[in-house]
């Protein structure tokens, strides 16, 4: 079991009261104690993700144009010769042109930040973003 620790925190008060305001945006079911908690384990999963051996998993979200030449059939053979770190992806078409596309990565911390780079990189995606969390 898990112990617990109670500790007082001295706060401005203007730091609290937005600090106040973010914890009710979230919802009924946090608190301040929970938000914090929540804040912790956040820095902790970045910096465990930093380090390049940490297995990770992480989304890969792209936008691009589907007549952009040659872009599907590359991003595709990109994806093959990486198939060891692709989970799935998720493709949808949003207009006549545009398509979203999201990939799921696991592996290595390095493997899949390179990898992430790669698609991102591609001539053609317009925008596009990694975000990486830990397996545990």
């Amino acid at each position: 079991m898990a112990e617990t620790v109670r500790f007082g925190v001295a706060m401005d008060a203007d730091l609290l009261a937005r600090f106040d305001e973010w914890v009710a945006a979230r919802g009924q079911a946090t608190n301040r104690s929970e938000a914090v908690r929540d804040l912790v384990r956040d820095v902790l999963a970045t910096e465990i993700t930093e380090d390049p051996d940490a297995p990770v998993v992480g989304t890969v979200t792209m936008v691009f144009n589907h007549h952009t030449s040659d872009l599907s059939e590359r991003l595709d053979a990109l994806q093959h010769d990486h198939f060891r770190e692709i989970y799935t992806k998720l493709h949808v078409h949003l207009t006549a042109h545009d398509c979203l596309e999201v990939v799921i990565l696991r592996g290595r911390s390095r493997d899949v930040r390179a990898l992430a780079d790669k698609l991102l990189g591609t001539k053609g995606v317009k925008h596009g973003k990694l975000v990486i969390t830990t397996t545990g």
